[in-house]
């Protein structure tokens, strides 16, 4: 075999290797949207089908009819895309900040942030609600806000932190050689290329805003305010 042809069958495995693999990573979501068109009886049926016989639009229709649903899912969305931007911008000034300089209590924020981490949320419950009703903001939007930016912002930072010390400070000089500024080099520079990190911080942080059960059964009072993993078992 001619390194040519080593070098074709190299990239046709690898091809096939990403295919497999994508079609690994996919399945659990063709099977989720299959069982939506599906009956209970038909999910739990054995031999497991994706397709069933029993093709129904019922799932959705419980759900897009009933306006209480509905508002569930409004909640859900505004909460979680909220605290996806507000983390994201928080999290790219603060990792900008931690990678390219040098200042008092870098060291200490570090740990904290990381010491951060490992605390259970359960345990910071009874705090979090006194600080909520003693800031007048209990049963609203931004009492699952700011919660919520309490756990995303640690991860997220030391991912942004992590992400732009790869890349190399002859950017920042440059920059600064033309006459451009910090904004510059961060704004027009940096977060361009950081885009493939600022996506998985998004990813990570909605996913967890959306998946959220204690806080949102706790801060909110009313089924106006619930969102869909605390509206869904009341």
């Amino acid at each position: 075999m001619t390194a040519k042809q080593s070098r074709a069958f190299a990239k046709a495995a690898l091809i096939v290797g990403l295919i497999v693999g994508a079609l690994f990573a996919a399945l659990p979501v063709l099977w989720m949207i299959s069982s939506s068109f599906k009956s209970n009886t038909a999910i739990f049926a054995y031999p497991p089908r994706l397709i069933d016989e029993t093709f129904s639009f019922a799932a959705y229709q419980a759900v897009l009819l009933d306006p209480m649903k509905r508002r569930f899912f409004f909640n859900s969305y505004l909460v979680s895309t909220v605290v996806t931007i507000l983390t994201a911008i928080v999290a790219i000034l603060a990792g900008f900040a931690f990678s390219r300089y040098n200042f008092r209590l870098k060291g200490f924020l570090s740990l904290a942030i990381i010491g951060v981490q490992s605390i259970p949320p359960i345990t910071l419950m009874i705090p979090y609600f006194g600080l909520i009703v003693a800031l007048g903001i209990y049963n609203s939007y931004w009492a699952l806000i700011l919660t919520y930016m309490v756990f995303t912002l640690p991860y997220a930072i030391i991912m942004m932190t992590g992400y732009m010390n790869t890349l190399p400070k002859d950017l920042d000089e440059a920059v600064l050689i033309d006459g451009g500024s910090n904004a510059v080099i961060l704004w027009r520079i940096l977060v361009p290329i950081s885009l493939p990190g600022i996506v998985s911080v998004g990813v990570y942080t909605f996913m967890l805003a959306w998946n959220e059960f204690l806080f949102a059964l706790t801060l909110t009072r009313t089924n106006e305010m619930r969102t869909v993993p605390s509206g869904s078992s009341c």
